[in-house]
């Protein structure tokens, strides 16, 4: 009768082989689509720095050639975000001339808004709950979408209150670290309405009137990373008029700049939180399930090949193909004067 005995090694080689192949797949497949998601414990200020004209409202008037700074703290909501199963995040910007800065009254900014994003953390896309503010669209705002391609993106720009068609235009380096280039541009556009005294569209016969806000930006450019979708690099040209009612001429200035981008030191932080979520996912999406592949499938077939050498040396035997002699079996070379009495 053969025993099939196999190396005890060659059993756990076999056996840790068969495990890393299964892994390779799942780590691919079902932990890193997983591992993209929007996260939820931010806390992380963007600066931008440039320089244009804004009205003064202590002389009454368009000052030019100030520096301005825009200043962006995004704080995500964990508590919300565990509830809603989605990324809730709130946003402050002030945007300061220098005598404003440090901005820790919000009265004493140029410009001071505060907004709740919720998005899918999966697809980026807007959730209209959670006490959103405002309500919006589009595919991307304060980031992209996980695995940004090489096409048009619908930009959500808050002060228009539309989309803004972003188009790719090249691969970029920010500090050293390649993304992709976005740009888009806002016609000018009225937005609302604002009471203000008529001698500031002109009508200075008017002590009050009911002036048109009007906005365009002369170029939105944005950097993305493409495996996350964190922006690297933002640069915003911001022109904010009033006109008189009905009115076809700018009458009136309050903030226009032909630039305002992120600092240098908002450009590291940017690239430094890039290329950790890059390399995460990396190391999960690819690099880990190849290491599993090639290490498992190199294990299963030494394990295997031991596996079969080891049985059929066995079935081989001491004295090669078939079963061991028995010693009680007839021819099996032992004298028979040794093994059955003699019948003298």
């Amino acid at each position: 009768m053969t025993r099939r005995t196999a190396s005890p090694w060659s059993l756990v080689l076999l056996g840790i082989g068969a495990f890393l192949l299964v892994l390779a797949p799942m780590l691919a497949w079902y932990v890193e689509p997983r591992a993209k998601r929007t996260p939820i414990d931010v806390d992380q200020i963007t600066v931008f720095k440039g320089t244009g004209s804004y009205f003064d409202t202590e002389k009454i008037k368009t000052v030019k050639g100030q520096n301005l700074t825009i200043t962006r703290q995004v704080r995500g909501d964990v508590a919300d975000s565990e509830k809603s199963g989605n990324a809730v995040w709130d946003v402050v910007t002030s945007v300061d001339p220098d005598k404003s800065l440090p901005a820790a009254d919000p009265h004493d900014a140029l410009q001071w808004t505060q907004e709740r994003w919720v998005t899918n953390r999966k697809t980026n896309r807007p959730v209209h709950c959670c006490g959103e503010k405002p309500y919006f669209e589009g595919e991307a705002y304060l980031k992209f979408p996980f695995g940004v391609q090489e096409r048009t993106y619908l930009w959500w720009d808050s002060t228009l209150g539309d989309v803004v068609p972003l188009r790719f235009v090249k691969r970029q380096k920010v500090q050293g670290y390649e993304g992709l280039l976005f740009r888009g541009e806002v016609a000018a556009t009225k937005t609302g309405t604002r009471q203000v005294p008529g001698r500031l569209v002109g009508l200075r016969d008017r002590p009050q009137v009911m002036a048109e806000e009007w906005y365009a930006n002369h170029r939105i450019e944005l950097v993305a990373d493409q495996r996350t979708g964190r922006i690297i690099y933002a640069a915003i040209g911001p022109r904010k008029t009033l006109r008189a009612p009905g009115g076809k001429k700018d009458r009136t200035v309050l903030l226009d700049s032909e630039r305002i981008a992120f600092t240098e030191k908002t450009q590291r932080a940017q690239v430094d939180l890039a290329k950790d979520d890059s390399s995460r996912l990396k190391l999960v999406g690819e690099t880990l399930p190849l290491v599993a592949l090639v290490v498992g499938g190199a294990l299963a077939l030494v394990g295997g090949a031991f596996v079969v050498r080891g049985r059929d040396a066995d079935a081989r035997g001491p004295h090669g193909p078939g079963d061991t002699p028995e010693p009680n079996r007839p021819h099996s070379g032992t004298p028979p004067t040794s093994l059955q009495p003699t019948t003298k």
